[in-house]
């Protein structure tokens, strides 16, 4: 099974923003008794690189990536912490370079049909369609994709993907998962509110099932 494929099979990624990576087994343990063992553990704050070496080091049953990749040197930071792959807002040729080098699975975000032909260029297996629902939503999403649908590649949007329209996402053969930024808020982190992580990951896996289960 690849990577991508492990994403695909829990449906949603819970997108965190780590402020104290002594938060970091707390939230890896909330989201594994919540039935969702994944993580992506985004640059946008220093702890990220330490988060991800506690979480791939003591809790190797979690599968932890990196988020908001921008550049090389953070991309090796992913990679040397033990990340599984790794995702971008946007899409740098340069940074897709040198994942393949290192051997990182890498989803670079895209919101055009030109972004997607340069990723589909680079090898690129999945790309992040970012800012999902401002885009245009999965109406948007169908539209772009229905081009390259012979290629194989597969989506993971993310902003402004909610249990609401979950649904709508997941209806899309094409979407691998979703990013789920509601499963581990920075407040609740923050408060240590490992119950309600665990709370709102149970509920996606429950909500998960029960959209396949209609499909």
């Amino acid at each position: 099974m690849s990577i991508f494929d492990a994403l695909s099979a829990h449906a949603v990624v819970p997108v965190i923003a780590l402020d104290d990576p002594a938060a970091a087994l707390p939230l890896a343990d909330a989201l594994i008794e919540g039935g969702l063992p994944v993580a992506e553990i985004t640059f946008r704050t220093a702890a990220a690189r330490a988060t991800i070496e506690a979480i791939a080091r003591a809790r190797p049953e979690l599968l932890v990536g990196a988020g908001t990749v921008l550049d090389e040197a953070q991309l090796d930071q992913a990679a040397d912490a033990g990340a599984r792959f790794a995702l971008s807002p946007g899409l740098d040729a340069g940074v897709l370079a040198h994942a393949a080098k290192r051997g990182l699975p890498i989803a670079p975000g895209i919101m055009t049909p030109t972004d997607l032909q340069a990723a589909l260029r680079a090898g690129c297996r999945m790309v992040k369609f970012f800012p999902a629902m401002p885009a245009g939503g999965p109406s948007m999403l169908k539209n772009i994709a229905a081009p390259y649908l012979h290629t194989g590649i597969r989506f993971n949007p993310t902003g402004g993907v909610s249990m609401a329209n979950l649904a709508d996402w997941l209806a899309i053969p094409e979407v691998a998962a979703v990013g789920g930024t509601w499963i581990a808020t920075r407040a609740d982190i923050a408060a240590g509110n490992w119950p309600k992580i665990t709370a709102n990951a149970r509920a996606a896996v429950a909500r998960i099932a029960e959209i396949r289960g209609n499909s």
